[in-house]
Formats: structure tokens, C-alpha cells, sequence
């Protein structure tokens, strides 16, 4: 009866697990190259370099990473609610299957739904 025994449900919840891990990979791997592709290839500066002086791409280059942090976090906070909604789902239709099944047991007529 209940949904934790039905194995349709379980691969489903796995393989929307192993898709939402798939594109945070996918990000960090794209995130990574672009990184690597954007290290200037110069010698290191000895001194202190006031930050007018630095070009505007050299200012934040965690960005990226902080971008793939919050896709990350939006992934995971997504597909938590979707799981959610999906056992909220089926605790509503037993509910309802057990209010229908005391109902008919009991001679009582089912309430309107509204």
C-alpha cells in the first residue's frame, strides 16, 4: 500500500537524484576549464598590486565556483521539494483510500469533495 515498497517510485527518485548530480558535475567540469582557460599564463608579481590596478576579470575569479555553489544549492533545495510534493502526493491517496475504505465499511456516505 504505502509508496517506499513500490520500486517504480524508488528509480524514479534515483535516477532524479543521479540527473540533478550529473548537471552539478557537468557545471564544476565546464566551471573548471573556463577557470583553467582564464589563468593568465604570467610570472608571479612580487609587491603588494592596489586592486585599480588589476583588470576587472582578475578581481572575483572565484565567481565561477560561487555561480556552481549556488546552482548546487538551488539543485539540491529543487529536487528536496520535488521529492516532497511526491510523498505528500501519496500520503493524500491513502488518506483517501482509507477514509473511502471506513466509509464503505462503516455505511457512512462519503462527504462532498469540494
Amino acid at each position: 500500500m504505502g509508496h517506499r515498497s513500490d520500486p517504480t517510485v524508488r528509480r524514479r527518485a534515483v535516477q532524479g537524484l543521479l540527473f540533478v548530480w550529473l548537471v552539478i558535475i557537468g557545471i564544476g567540469a565546464a566551471t573548471a576549464s573556463h577557470l583553467e582557460a582564464a589563468q593568465p599564463q604570467q610570472a608571479a608579481q612580487d609587491g603588494f598590486v592596489p586592486m585599480g590596478d588589476v583588470p576587472p576579470e582578475d578581481q572575483l575569479p572565484a565567481a565561477p565556483l560561487l555561480m556552481v555553489a549556488y546552482a548546487a544549492v538551488w539543485a539540491i533545495a529543487v529536487g528536496y521539494l520535488w521529492t516532497i510534493r511526491q510523498r505528500l502526493g501519496s500520503v493524500e491517496k491513502e488518506l483517501a483510500d482509507v477514509s473511502r475504505r471506513v466509509a464503505d465499511r462503516d455505511g457512512f456516505s462519503r462527504p462532498a469533495s469540494s
